[in-house]
């Protein structure tokens, strides 16, 4: 354990020496989101589509991404790849369900509105 300073010494004195090298800094490659299933699954739509879901989670909890869901059966595609269509599918009811449940503690709502700004924030960058 170091020595605390004494009065009138200063706190750098006490410290060890470092070489007069700055500290090394590291650089990020790359920065990638993981996410759960339920969010992968939100389809990427068109972008008129999307704030249309985004208005219907607004008012409605939930309705926009059950009609979301069946973007996926008309060919949207998700960032499941490996998983079949109806399971896509049945994912996004889940998460429709899930918001309209919970929608009478508020949890649904804000995250029905949450949902909706999603897909049009992946609309609007993969359009």
């Amino acid at each position: 354990m170091e020595p605390l300073p004494k009065d009138g010494d200063s706190v750098a004195a006490a410290e060890p020496s470092r070489g007069g090298t700055a500290p090394s800094s590291g650089v990020v490659v790359q920065v990638r989101e993981k996410k759960g299933p339920l969010r992968a699954a939100i389809p990427y739509m068109p972008f008129p589509v999307a704030v249309i879901c985004l208005f219907l989670n607004t008012f409605v909890p939930g309705l926009g991404t059950f009609v979301s869901a069946f973007t996926v059966l008309c060919g949207a595609r998700t960032d499941l790849p490996d998983r079949h269509m109806c399971c896509i599918f049945w994912l996004n009811i889940a998460a429709a369900l899930i918001q309209i449940l919970t929608a009478i503690v508020m949890v649904g709502w804000i995250m029905s509105i949450f949902w909706g700004m999603d897909m049009v924030i992946l609309a609007s960058k993969y359009s």
